[in-house]
């Protein structure tokens, strides 16, 4: 048997734990990696033609499977562009293990081309990042950064000089137990017992679940209904919780609906539930409050708790339903859930009725139709912004399909790379994509934007959906939606059958008003100029209009300057074009914000 070098080592130890797939882009430093990968039949090479890219794929492959997964990145530029990809894997608990290859190992410190310190600049968003500096390292501190990126959930980045992967691996390496899974945590009995006292004693109590519930759909129902409680949950929460779920009142936070939030604020005891829910203005502050969370670092950091519980959200549940004593009233039960249809019937549903005809389409209606055509394990990856939006109001989980996306790191561009790793599931594959952000990854799309496109190299199924906003619909959103005040602008006909963006604060729509929360802003919205459709000008009639003839220049200045007598023959300057283009504002600026 030839003698294996280290990265032939290394590549053995990832399939070892079950990793299919490395994501990544070649370059020299990851040569003997990608070589080593290429001889391998245990492990493929999935080509992308950004880092980033790959980053957020395995991080989605990581989300769906609950696997190790990997990404890679050559030295210096190359693997920091991982890091925003990493960033989102890290705080969606996805165990992802990314390999950031390093400048040759005299060079370093000296200042040497593209030389970097990835041992460093990942510490942040991973929970292990070390250089590996000799071969006789190497498979001691691989299965470390393995365990923590199972063990806690997340990410770990192991940095290895592109010169160190080409030596030499040391004979008769120890070869030890790797961790694969994770445990379930069980509280204290002491705990337990505390919990069932503070829920005997109140008369109503709430449930408001976040990603943590995953797993646990039977058990928060059998609870739900021993108690008598209305059933919440985060974004995280929704695919977990909302399906087949007759406690369901909707979820709370900027993009909530429905009556979670007054289910939360009115009851005597709220149970947050394997939630890290970030926005803590949303959470009341004058009634008991419960955290149950398998994760200690996260219990009472978002909000002042009267009783912290260390344990799984299914295992604790299942302590808890033989305990506590079944309550017999459904009064704040019912009244919840009659609020909860009211704001379905009139606000959420209100863009989707009798607008199958509407040009151009509603987004909401789209959204609503895609639910409708999708497999019924299909993985949908959702971007941040508008998209979010319309996936949380729009999409139904039913307990075999995935809603992803930048939840809690809030990136932009996403959904498309998060895709191209859903693929390899096995399952369908669905991105809502901006046309603004998908520009940053189009090249992962094979056609140029903005043409549908199958992404890399795979020939994949994967089905998106290209939004365009004529400006960005989620500016602003969140003072607006503290206020409980809609401003996303929509799409009001006007002559010619033209239409154009009218804001909430001019013009409501729907039932209850433009506002989601059923809340119309008040005043007048600004008068906003008509854009006609351009026609031809024939060069004898715009002389006889005008007084000059027409002149060839760019697209861009000819809108600025068509119709207007006094502008200029040259070219307009950037400060000139932006003030055409904008009527005078300032740019950056929207019509509501001039002035």
């Amino acid at each position: 048997m030839a003698k294996q070098n280290v990265a032939e080592q290394f590549v053995d130890i990832l399939t070892r734990v079950g990793v299919k797939r490395l994501y990544g882009v070649v370059g020299d430093s990851l040569n003997p990696v990608v070589d080593a990968v290429r001889r391998h039949s245990g492990i493929e090479w999935v080509h992308v033609r950004h880092e980033e890219t790959a980053a957020f794929a395995a991080g989605a492959e990581a989300q769906i499977t609950g696997k190790l997964t990997a990404c890679a990145g050559s030295c210096g530029p190359g693997n920091l562009h991982l890091i925003n990809g990493l960033y989102d894997a890290h705080r969606s608990a996805a165990p992802v293990l990314a390999l950031a290859s390093q400048i040759p190992s005299s060079e370093i410190g000296l200042g040497f081309f593209q030389e970097t310190h990835p041992d460093q600049l990942f510490r942040e968003c991973s929970h292990y990042s070390e250089l590996i500096s000799s071969p006789k390292q190497m498979p001691r501190l691989l299965q470390t950064a393995i365990q923590h990126a199972v063990g806690q959930g997340g990410v770990s980045v192991v940095s290895l000089p592109g010169d160190i992967a080409d030596e030499p691996a040391p004979e008769k390496a120890a070869e030890t137990a790797l961790v694969t899974s994770r445990p379930t945590v069980r509280p204290g009995d002491e705990e337990i017992d505390r919990l069932v006292r503070l829920i005997d004693d109140a008369d109503k109590v709430t449930l408001f679940c976040g990603a943590g519930t995953a797993g646990a759909h039977a058990e928060v129902m059998e609870f739900a209904e021993k108690i008598k409680s209305p059933v919440g949950h985060a974004l995280r929460g929704k695919e977990w919780i909302q399906y087949d779920n007759p406690y369901d009142v909707g979820m709370s936070g900027l993009l909530g609906y429905g009556a979670a939030y007054e289910a939360t604020h009115e009851c005597d005891l709220l149970i947050l539930l394997g939630t890290d829910f970030p926005y803590n203005a949303f959470l009341p502050d004058d009634v008991k409050i419960a955290q149950i969370d398998v994760r200690p670092e996260h219990l009472g950091w978002r909000s002042k708790l009267d009783l912290a519980v260390w344990g799984d959200a299914k295992e604790t549940l299942r302590c808890l339903i033989p305990r506590v004593k079944e309550k017999k009233s459904r009064r704040f039960l019912d009244r919840m859930l009659k609020k909860h249809a009211d704001a379905l019937e009139g606000v959420v549903k209100a863009y989707t009725r009798k607008v199958d005809k509407h040009v151009p389409i509603h987004p909401e209606y789209v959204a609503a139709v895609l639910d409708e055509m999708a497999d019924d394990d299909a993985v949908f990856t959702v971007d941040t912004g508008m998209c979010n939006v319309w996936a949380a109001r729009y999409i139904s989980p039913n307990g075999k399909r995935r809603i992803i996306g930048s939840f809690s790191h809030g990136s932009m561009a996403n959904a498309l790379p998060m895709a191209i790793g859903a693929q390899f599931t096995d399952r369908q594959p669905a991105g809502r994509v901006d046309v603004r952000r998908r520009r940053i990854h189009h090249a992962d799309g094979r056609l140029p934007h903005p043409r549908p496109a199958r992404p890399a190299r795979e020939g994949g199924p994967v089905q998106q959906l290209l939004a365009r906003h004529g400006r960005a619909g989620d500016a602003g959103r969140g003072p607006a939606l503290a206020r409980r005040v809609q401003l996303q602008p929509r799409l009001r006909r006007g002559r010619r059958g033209l239409w154009r963006l009218r804001g909430a604060g001019g013009e409501a729509e729907g039932p209850g008003g433009g506002a989601e929360g059923g809340v119309q802003a008040q005043g007048p919205g600004p008068r906003r100029r008509r854009h006609r459709p351009q026609r031809a000008v024939h060069p004898a009639e715009d002389q006889r209009r005008h007084g000059h003839r027409l002149r060839p220049v760019r697209l861009e200045d000819r809108a600025g300057r068509r119709g207007r007598p006094d502008a200029p023959d040259g070219p307009l300057e950037p400060a000139q074009r932006a003030a055409s283009v904008t009527g005078g504002r300032r740019p950056g600026r929207s019509a509501g914000e001039s002035g």
